[in-house]
């Protein structure tokens, strides 16, 4: 069961789950699995489930929280349209074999907020703290909790969620051995969190860097994807507001700008401007985002 707290923020309900995920991080091929399940008819609850997905009880349980988490399924557990683009056995990238597509799952689990911790430490805690430690979120979700008036958390529930979070950025040193390990967290490829020990404490570290390794039309999703504007956003927004690419891939402005300037460079209805010091990405016409990954999966 998903165990979980509700705030009011801006005059909006807002529930924070910290569990959900039976302590399991999401494995590779979890998704590809669950969605082959769901598209065959049979349900997460039925009696079958644990032999059709060959896991235990528990770890059924995880799958389901997953795919809901990174946008797979919605809460009818009916596939999503990103689902169909991605895991169909004729989609982008059914095995996740493109590093674009874990870039692409990490937005979306983000953005989504259902996992909560993902979306305070890559929208919030790290505007705080370059570096922190377990102790620091802990502290920083307390401070929350008092700050909105929220449901007192189980403090147990919130240092195992964190530990599930360290799991699915961070292989082990067992792991690290083992390229092909089939336990490591999904998303341990796109090295977006370090961790180091300093004084006895586990310190991590969400640097912004240039990402060259993100590709520029998953950056364009998720501008398009995230479409709170008509024919025009700010550098700023993109850079710093709530799950935007600055906040979700830890980009720098000399990346940002750069991938940028090369989508203008390649497309005719987006532009570029800086008039006065504001800086703009204009639309002649809104595009499917969905249609940028077409093209991108294409290559």
């Amino acid at each position: 069961m998903v165990k979980s707290v509700d705030i009011i923020e801006h005059k909006e309900i807002t529930r924070y789950t910290f569990s959900g995920h039976e302590s399991f991080q999401c494995r590779h091929l979890w998704l590809k699995k669950g969605y082959d399940f769901i598209k065959s008819g049979k349900s997460f609850s039925s009696e079958d489930a644990v032999v059709e997905l060959g896991v235990g009880k528990n770890m059924v349980s995880s799958i389901r929280f997953w795919m809901k988490a990174f946008d797979i399924i919605d809460n009818n557990d009916q596939v999503t349209r990103l689902a169909e683009n991605l895991l169909a056995n004729e989609g982008w990238d059914p095995y996740l074999e493109d590093e674009a597509t874990l870039w692409l799952l990490h937005y979306h689990l983000v953005k989504k907020g259902l996992a909560s911790s993902y979306s305070l430490i890559f929208n919030e805690l790290r505007r705080e703290k370059i570096e922190f430690t377990k102790q620091n979120y802990l502290l920083f979700v307390k401070r929350k909790a008092e700050s909105f008036k929220m449901t007192p958390f189980n403090e147990k529930t919130l240092g195992e969620d964190f530990g599930v979070v360290t799991k699915m950025y961070i292989r082990s040193d067992a792991q690290s051995k083992d390229k092909e390990d089939t336990f490591s967290g999904l998303l341990t490829e796109l090295d977006l969190i370090k961790s180091y020990g300093k004084r006895g404490e586990e310190y991590y570290v969400i640097e912004n860097s240039d990402r060259n390794e993100l590709p520029e039309e998953v950056l364009l999703y998720s501008i398009l994807d995230h479409g709170q504007f008509d024919s025009s956003v700010s550098l700023s927004t993109i850079e710093q507001e709530d799950n935007n690419a600055g906040s979700v891939f830890a980009i720098n402005r000399t990346g940002l700008v750069s991938k940028i300037e090369s989508i203008c460079g390649k497309n005719k209805n987006i532009t570029y401007t800086d008039h006065a010091g504001v800086k703009e990405l204009q639309f002649k016409k809104k595009l499917d985002p969905f249609r940028v990954l077409d093209h991108y999966y294409a290559k």
